[in-house]
């Protein structure tokens, strides 16, 4: 029993020397084997070793509290009781010792579960903050690249309304030639109509004169 609790607390400290200390790929066997113990019944199985374990270590405990009774009692301890006393201290300080490091080892193992995913995700992290500072170089870009053609939009707008100045400048010049010659044709009407009642009147007269011309040859 004893010489099976060193090789298992033997075994123990190895584990936990190659789970605290990087040597190669064996950390990460170490990880993955105890992770293959924790699926399926390997947790029953531990919970129940376990369990014996501490029977064990209960029942040597309270052998080692009657042999000091006993002793106390008469004064003395038989050699037989002491070989035992020491040989149940041994066996529960084993136990303990063996318990405790299962303990830790359960805790580390399940503590660098963790250390490994927040390093995986710190590295999904890492790569998403590269893509979004690419994005943002790349929408800096289009930013300037929009801002130029918003000068150059604004400047052809500028350009476009001091033509539709120009334009309206003339088109009120126009409009004004066109009163004034529409204003100047309506003298001419007005002059012409004015020359026709005359030629009118003029022909009148001159057939006035004709016939009183004619009457005073007869």
């Amino acid at each position: 029993m004893i010489q099976l609790l060193f090789f298992v607390l033997f075994v123990e400290g190895v584990l936990l020397f190659l789970m605290l200390v990087k040597i190669g790929p064996l950390r990460e066997l170490v990880m993955k084997s105890l992770e293959q113990l924790k699926m399926g019944k390997g947790p029953a199985t531990v919970k129940t070793i376990a369990g014996t374990m501490s029977v064990i270590l209960l029942s040597s405990l309270m052998s080692i509290v009657k042999i000091q009774n006993k002793g106390a009692k008469l004064g003395t301890m038989s050699p037989m009781d002491q070989v035992l006393w020491r040989t149940h201290l041994l066996e529960a300080s084993l136990m303990g010792f063996t318990l405790f490091l299962g303990f830790v080892i359960d805790r580390v193992h399940h503590y660098l579960q963790k250390l490994i995913r927040l390093r995986s995700k710190e590295g999904v992290s890492k790569e998403e903050v590269e893509s979004l500072r690419k994005e943002q170089s790349e929408l800096k870009e289009k930013e300037g690249k929009s801002a130029k053609e918003i000068k150059q939009l604004q400047k052809e707008i500028s350009s476009m309304s001091e033509n539709l100045k120009k334009l309206k400048l003339e088109c009120e010049e126009k409009d004004k030639k066109v009163e004034t010659a529409e204003a100047h044709v309506a003298s001419l009407q007005k002059q012409s109509a004015d020359l026709l009642l005359e030629y009118d009147r003029l022909l009148e007269d001159n057939q006035n004169l004709q016939s009183q011309a004619l009457g005073q040859r007869n």
